[in-house]
């Protein structure tokens, strides 16, 4: 090798290492740059940060949904914030004692984020305080609710089970006997049972209780609306649609339904009168049941067990036990169960039928 050869060689050498000398470090410095939307760490930006408003998209809304299905609701999980997801929030916020906006604030963030942690730390009194949460004097203000839990927020707990006709102390104390109420709400009500009171079982309890105000009227204003078939469906206003190949008692049933479909749930309401601000169980079923001339008086939801024709009937049939009573119409259920989810006691899904008693109006 000539030695004008290797000079060349060597000087090429020499301006390659420098080049790398100046590349490493600027490559370097390019990698440790966040992205944009993360943080230094790699990370996205922490729920909580900001608020999250109806028509966001993206993975803040989908962890926003994931943490109210695990405080308790039913949504989807699609990262849009749709008119469901704005509706489940107000559900939230309402349990929760929040301003209800619908807006996913600050606020409600980090109460949903405690709701959903289940966490708790021990109180003076000898229950549990969710961790930061300074006051327990409303139900609400702790989310969610366990056995050894003390205070007012369980006092009015228990208050709430009994006017939703709940046998219940009230006591203040929440103890194997307030768990095993909460868990015969929870299962009427269609909930999960655990006998563990989450912001969906605040918020069912609630709306089964006070619902809407109102009075109902004391003998349906309007026919029910009629559909083709033989099988009754749900409109998007919550009423039921008659078949009109229905016998004309069935159609009256259903228009009676569709007077008190949307009335609050009240203990003892439509056993003293029919024209009543809210209705129990029995008393649900009793009025439909008038509206169409076959019940001079309500009934309790024992004496359906005994009333009408044993078993299934074609168009119309009742289920009742010691606790609760619901029927069946051309096939949709009338239950005061499920109205805090559907905003109506009819509902196109059915429930199981064990335990019941199961009787019919004789004829239909």
């Amino acid at each position: 090798m000539s030695s004008s050869f290797r000079s060349s060689v060597l000087g090429l050498l020499a301006a390659f290492a420098a080049a790398c000398i100046l590349f490493v470090p600027a490559l370097a410095q390019a990698d440790s740059t966040p992205a944009q939307g993360t943080s230094a760490s790699g990370q996205a930006p922490k729920l909580g940060k900001r608020a999250i408003k109806p028509g966001e998209r993206g993975a803040a809304v989908r962890r926003l949904q994931q943490l109210l299905r695990r405080a308790g609701f039913r949504t989807t999980v699609d990262g849009i914030y749709g008119p469901g997801t704005q509706t489940v929030v107000r559900r939230f916020q309402r349990a929760a004692r929040l301003k209800v906006t619908g807006v996913a604030t600050r606020t409600t963030i980090d109460r949903l984020l405690k709701a959903a942690s289940g966490k708790y730390s021990m109180n003076t009194n000898g229950g549990y305080d969710s961790t930061g949460e300074p006051s327990h004097s409303s139900l609400g203000d702790r989310i969610p609710l366990k056995v050894g839990m003390s205070g007012r927020d369980i006092r009015l707990l228990q208050r709430y089970l009994r006017r939703a006709g709940f046998r219940t102390s009230v006591d203040g104390e929440f103890g194997s006997g307030t768990a095993h109420t909460v868990r015969r709400f929870e299962g009427e009500a269609e909930r999960p049972v655990n006998g563990v009171v989450d912001a969906g079982d605040i918020d069912a309890l609630v709306s089964l209780v006070d619902g809407d105000s109102g009075v109902a009227p004391a003998t349906p204003t309007e026919p029910a609306p009629l559909g083709p078939g033989e099988k009754a469906t749900v409109g998007k206003d919550g009423l039921a649609i008659a078949p009109e190949a229905a016998p004309q008692e069935v159609k009256d049933i259903i228009a009676a339904g569709n007077a008190i479909a949307k009335k609050p749930y009240r203990y003892g309401g439509g056993h003293g009168k029919w024209n009543d601000t809210g209705y129990d169980c029995s008393g649900s079923v009793s009025y439909a049941l008038h509206g169409a001339g076959l019940l001079d008086q309500a009934l309790t939801s024992g004496d359906f067990t005994r009333w009408g024709s044993k078993g299934a009937g074609r168009w119309v049939t009742i289920y009742g036990n010691s606790g609760h009573a619901f029927m069946v119409v051309a096939g949709l259920r009338f239950d005061t169960s499920g109205r805090a989810q559907d905003g109506t006691r009819w509902h196109a899904s059915m429930r199981s039928g064990s335990g019941y008693a199961v009787t019919h109006p004789t004829g239909l």
